[in-house]
């Protein structure tokens, strides 16, 4: 049943961070409520991997029964998640101050890009403007080369819905003990901050420098990066500690390269030109073949459709199929009690008449609050 068997969340239907902390929280065993538009029936299918295992209602938040309907949904949950603009939900007639009294323990969840407070509040912004502020856009770049980054998993994902969902658990377990719930401030430009807490602590101490030259990070070593194979695919190399690096010389069939002057920054230059022009001797395979599963700290770049075929992520079950749909699986694993099964996404709406019957309203208030 997952260990957050027990927990009921009232998610308000949104993009990104919101649905993919409700559904982590779905995967535990939490029962997640996704509360939809009216508009979602006419122009939606099922809600998408990110819904997989929770239920959903569809509900006119602009007439009174709609209103009624969704606050008794929120009365009968121990957490809420929204990711609307700062104010929205307050003008809805739905921010934490109505549930103070009424419900004190609610944990209330929020998560935008900027926060609840400052002078970007009110601002639209996406994944790369937060990582951008962050100062961490900075090092994900080339010389020479403007800076990229995957697309939504550093700001959305992991600034915005890693940082939300362990917040709501925080916070759940906190009003287990005080009997009072409080609200979630989920920024991503927080959350990213957070996440780069290593780099700025290795910048402290003097070993993270801002040149490339000297920064193995930073795309200009021989031994830390990305190289084209033979066959115009790649792979990656990360042999930051010497035993290691001395294991990647090795491979590489490098021998008259002393080991031990791997940090001889001077020497990179030349170096890097050898291991690339190595790298292109052979393809991504046959290098697989050559190194995978040594300590020369080697992966092939694979696509999104070569990684669940690979034998390491296929041993450990890292992909499910759900309703026909190949999909990550749940992730931490638990030695006790295990996540749950992940289900098939609903479709919007599927669960309104049957959900709202059982907070007790009939059958005429129920259609004025779908909207019908």
């Amino acid at each position: 049943m997952g260990p957050l068997h027990g927990l009921r969340i009232i998610e308000f239907a949104g993009i990104g961070p919101g649905p993919m902390a409700g559904m982590l929280l779905a995967d535990m065993g939490a029962e997640v409520i996704v509360v939809e538009r009216p508009a979602a029936l006419r122009t939606l299918g099922g809600g998408g991997a990110m819904n997989r295992g929770k239920r959903s209602v569809c509900l006119d938040l602009k007439s009174a029964q709609g209103l009624d309907a969704v606050k008794r949904l929120v009365q009968s949950a121990d957490a809420l998640i929204e990711g609307y603009r700062p104010g929205v939900m307050e003008r809805l007639g739905l921010g934490p101050e109505v549930f103070e009294t009424s419900h004190p323990r609610l944990v209330y969840g929020r998560v935008t890009g900027w926060g609840q407070t400052g002078p970007l509040a009110q601002t639209a912004g996406h994944d790369i403007n937060y990582l951008a502020l962050t100062g961490i856009l900075s090092i994900a770049s080339r010389a020479g080369q403007a800076p990229t980054v995957p697309a939504t998993l550093i700001g959305d994902m992991a600034g915005g819905a890693m940082f939300l969902a362990f917040g709501l658990v925080c916070a759940l377990m906190e009003a287990r003990q005080s009997g009072r719930g409080q609200v979630v401030d989920a920024a991503m430009v927080d959350g990213v901050g957070v996440l780069s807490g290593l780099v700025h602590a290795l910048r402290g101490v003097g070993f993270w420098g801002d040149d490339p030259a000297r920064n193995f990070f930073l795309h200009d070593s021989p031994f830390y990066d990305s190289f084209e194979c033979a066959d115009g695919r790649h792979i990656t190399l990360g042999a930051i500690e010497p035993p290691f690096y001395a294991e990647l010389l090795k491979r590489l069939g490098l021998d008259d390269v002393n080991p031990k002057r791997q940090y001889s920054f001077d020497d990179w230059p030349a170096l890097r030109a050898r291991v690339a022009a190595r790298i292109r001797e052979k393809n991504r395979d046959e290098w697989s073949a050559l190194m995978e599963g040594s300590d020369a700290c080697f992966a092939p770049v694979l696509t999104l459709a070569e990684a669940p075929q690979h034998p390491h992520q296929r041993a450990r079950g890292n992909f499910v199929v759900v309703d026909g749909h190949l999909q990550p699986s749940p992730a931490p694993r638990f030695s006790r009690t295990a996540a749950r099964t992940p289900g098939r996404s609903p479709e919007p709406g599927e669960d309104t008449s049957e959900l709202l019957r059982e907070l007790g309203m009939n059958e005429g208030n129920i259609a004025a609050a779908r909207g019908n």
